[in-house]
């Protein structure tokens, strides 16, 4: 309760602070405008009788909204024959599609795939929409335009898991998503695992990107099949799974966030004058992060040799003291433990500028699978906790790109269905689109 008094209490201080955003000025100029004229009803002059004549007008644009509008694409395709002979019959061939003989367009399954894990709509809500418009269209139908398109999509987060392993530092983090266990009339937990790269903070060249991958358990080897021949740095959360991968492997160094050690302290900073300490001495490295961001890894490394350093030197002499003060089973020496030992892999930020001091990078490309399981229950099956994982993949790396999801989904299930080749799928990665 008192955590979160305070958070109240720290979002009503920043309320105060920061004026309210009203969202006035001109409306984007690509929108359509749809102009209308109120006239005064007599152009008479009101004084002498005289003609009036316009001098000027008011102008106020207001957003509009018109909603989901179905079509139905009609296609057809003139059959010809020869009246000399008789006997060839010439047609063009029907355009491929992703679903063959259905009725969906590649965008209409784009939309469902956006509306499902872009903005987190259940398949059973998005059929409820498309009902008020009088288009009846059942869950397992769109369940399986959701398959089909993941068949076609799945070589594209093939191809990024890829690009990913010949990183040479990666984050990476895993989540639970309820799977439908039909055998045992239950669900069942299917982790999914996410891999992330972003050097933009150090000036790096390389595209951002990230990919789930769905596994059937949560065991250590999951990771090791998922990273292949990855040598770098990986830097992760706790789970001793990525431990026992490091020791296994000895070209993979592990950097452990100190976003999840900070965790364990502010927990009991209310009463705690050790914690609230701790929790000042990170926020000292943080403040000192937050000057270095956007320069090169270099400068980066220079300055927390410089600065930060000597923050983790005294903050790793002052844990191990208070370690033998405290008692061994509290709360306080399992948060000291906890950063103890792990100090190695907590370390290594001050002596390379490419680490971060956590791992929020991909904590953030988890929330939208969160976001998705708290809205969707589960996942109906192994197969479709797959699904899940490739579609999330693409449409998240459109997100870090900036590019509209639906549009590229559309183009490149259009593409797909028309035979793109397999061996250059590269050419279909969402950071092309603004390469």
């Amino acid at each position: 309760m008192a955590e979160a008094q305070h958070a109240v209490d720290k979002a009503s201080k920043a309320s105060v602070g920061r004026p309210r955003k009203a969202n006035r000025g001109s409306l984007p100029a690509h929108l359509e405008r749809i102009e209308q004229v109120v006239e005064v009803e007599d152009k008479a002059c009101p004084c002498c009788g005289g003609a009036l004549h316009q001098i000027g007008e008011d102008v106020a644009e207001r957003l509009d909204v018109v909603p989901t509008t179905f079509r139905v694409l009609v296609t057809r395709r003139p059959r010809y024959g020869c009246r000399s002979c008789e006997g060839a019959i010439v047609q063009a061939p029907a355009p491929a599609r992703i679903v063959e003989g259905g009725i969906p367009t590649e965008a209409l399954i784009a939309q469902v795939l956006v509306a499902k894990y872009a903005d987190h709509l259940p398949l059973y809500r998005q059929a409820q929409i498309y009902t008020r418009q009088g288009i009846q269209l059942d869950r397992s139908t769109l369940a399986d335009w959701v398959g089909r398109a993941a068949w076609y999509l799945r070589p594209l987060r093939d191809h990024i898991l890829e690009r990913l392993r010949r990183s040479e530092r990666l984050f990476a983090d895993e989540t639970t998503a309820p799977v439908l266990d039909p055998g045992r009339g239950r669900t069942k937990t299917g982790p999914l695992w996410a891999y992330a790269r972003d050097d933009r903070p150090w000036g790096g060249e390389d595209p951002p990107m990230v990919a789930y991958v769905y596994a059937a358990d949560r065991k250590g080897e999951r990771a090791e099949a998922h990273l292949g021949d990855f040598a770098g740095i990986l830097q992760v959360d706790g789970y001793g799974g990525y431990a026992a991968l490091a020791r296994r492997r000895q070209q993979v160094s592990l950097a452990f966030c100190w976003a999840h050690v900070r965790r364990k302290f502010y927990e009991l900073a209310e009463s705690s004058p050790v914690a609230a300490e701790v929790l000042r001495r990170i926020a000292m490295l943080y403040a000192i992060e937050d000057e270095a961001r956007g320069t090169s890894a270099e400068q980066r490394r220079a300055v927390r040799a410089e600065r930060a350093r000597v923050i983790v030197d005294d903050l790793h002499v002052y844990l191990e003291a208070r370690l033998r003060q405290v008692s061994a089973k509290s709360k306080l020496a399992d948060a000291i433990r906890y950063a103890l030992t792990r100090w190695p892999g907590l370390s290594l930020f001050l002596d390379d500028g490419r680490v971060e001091l956590d791992s929020n990078t991909v904590e953030r490309s988890i929330r939208p699978l969160a976001l998705n399981r708290k809205n969707a229950l589960f996942a109906g099956s192994d197969e479709g906790g797959d699904n899940w994982a490739v579609i999330a993949t693409l449409i998240e790396n459109c997100k870090i790109s900036g590019i509209n999801p639906h549009v590229w989904l559309t183009d490149t299930l259009t593409r797909l269905a028309a035979g793109h080749p397999a061996n250059a799928v590269g050419e279909l990665m969402p950071w092309t689109a603004v390469a």
